[in-house]
């Protein structure tokens, strides 16, 4: 029987939203992204974000915040921050 996934799923991995914050990947793994919404504005009753801050981090727990962050980035569009999040995640799971 397959096992029923809860949640947004994006390319294998989960994605959760919090506000103005973004994870994507699981705690479980060594890896995760985290995205911040800095600045966004309205388009048609829609709100479009146009400054992402991205940080691929390590989950370990015993590592202080400011020592979890491997890679930062800032993108102008949630779409370009999803495509290199995806890209990051990947590499860092697979260790290359």
């Amino acid at each position: 029987m397959a096992q029923k996934q809860e949640g947004l799923m994006y390319k294998k991995h989960p994605l959760r939203r919090v506000g103005n914050m973004i994870y994507y990947g699981s705690m479980a793994d060594p890896y995760i992204i985290f995205m911040q919404v800095k600045e966004s504005k309205t388009e048609q009753d829609l709100e479009i974000a146009t400054k992402v801050s991205v940080e691929l981090q390590r989950t370990a727990p015993d590592l202080r915040s400011r020592d979890r962050v491997v890679k930062r980035s800032e993108k102008d569009s949630l779409y370009a921050a999803m495509d290199v999040s995806a890209i990051w995640l990947e590499r860092a799971l697979s260790g290359k």
